[in-house]
């Protein structure tokens, strides 16, 4: 049977992400009681890194861990990737030693060709652009704080980038609206903002963008691999920083949400990253449920 890949958001059917989100939360309770659960004993993840990354390491390993597998670290220097090799040819070697392989690179280009010459279940922890394992969490967040996402109005402000894409399918996933506050020329994929079939939006004024919003989502300005773009950006990016202002503009009961790492005066203010309505904590904790529902998914759903 041919291996089922995690690549992006939209790789999921509606039933099957709410499966998922039903799962994390119940892996979750159970990890809270202190009950042992280790369904993928004997079950090996490689996790290959180009970007590096301290909350997709720790829960990817921690979580095979927790269920009872174990996890190969894989940095450009510890693979013949960084070396040169065919993308096509680890895939064949890896996927003939690995149970699954997550992988956090640059190009999404990587992720498909690896994915079609792997035998085992591919999982993209970060391209440059999806970031499909944060959205588990963000609406696993979500649904704890505030129950489903469908019919309610979320901000996006700042760059269009890979986090933008990843909430622009869950809100044709999901059925919610979804504004996206962005400087012009720096606008989110548009062939994928038509496939949203008008439920993603673009906004030039943030304000406008948060007005009534249920839930205000934010980025880094300048994602790894463009840090020679800081301060160019930052002058383009200063009115798009989340402020106490715009989220006077949400909903009274708004969420607010960062993937991290944050850089508090810039992207957002620390009176409101450290604020009673941000879930940036429980939503960092999230990326170990989620992604522990969706390795026992893939796994398991195979056997």
């Amino acid at each position: 049977m041919q291996a089922r890949h995690f690549l992006a958001l939209s790789d999921l059917t509606r039933t099957e992400l709410d499966f998922l989100m039903r799962r994390a939360r119940e892996l979750k309770q159970l990890q809270r009681e202190g009950n042992l659960h280790q369904p993928l004993r004997g079950r090996v993840l490689g996790m290959v890194f180009e970007k590096s990354s301290t909350r997709t390491r720790v829960s990817f390993e921690a979580g095979m861990a927790q269920l009872g597998g174990s996890a190969i670290f894989l940095s450009p220097r510890d693979s013949q990737l960084g070396r040169g090799e065919p993308v096509e040819d680890t895939a064949r070697v890896l996927s003939r030693m690995l149970d699954v392989v997550m992988i956090r690179t640059f190009g999404h280009d990587i992720l498909e060709r690896f994915a079609a010459h792997s035998r085992v279940p591919v999982i993209n922890g970060l391209s440059d652009s999806h970031h499909p394992c944060q959205l588990l969490a963000d609406i696993q967040t979500y649904i704890e704080h505030r129950g489903s996402l469908e019919g309610k109005r979320v901000a996006w402000i700042g760059d269009g980038n890979n986090m933008c894409h990843s909430y622009m399918e869950a809100a044709a996933l999901l059925d919610f609206e979804l504004r996206i506050a962005c400087p012009d020329g720096f606008d989110p994929d548009h062939g994928l903002l038509d496939r949203t079939d008008g439920r993603a939006s673009i906004e030039r004024d943030p304000m406008v963008a948060a007005t009534d919003a249920d839930l205000v989502v934010t980025d880094v300005w300048a994602s790894m691999g463009q840090e020679d773009e800081q301060t160019a950006r930052e002058a383009v990016f200063e009115p798009y920083r989340v402020t106490s202002a715009i989220m006077a503009q949400a909903a009274d009961d708004a969420l607010f949400m960062h993937c991290l790492p944050a850089h508090r005066g810039e992207e957002v203010d620390a009176e409101v990253i450290d604020g009673p309505q941000s879930v940036v904590w429980d939503e960092a904790e999230n990326r170990l449920h989620a992604q522990k529902a969706l390795l026992e998914w893939l796994l398991l759903d195979e056997d």
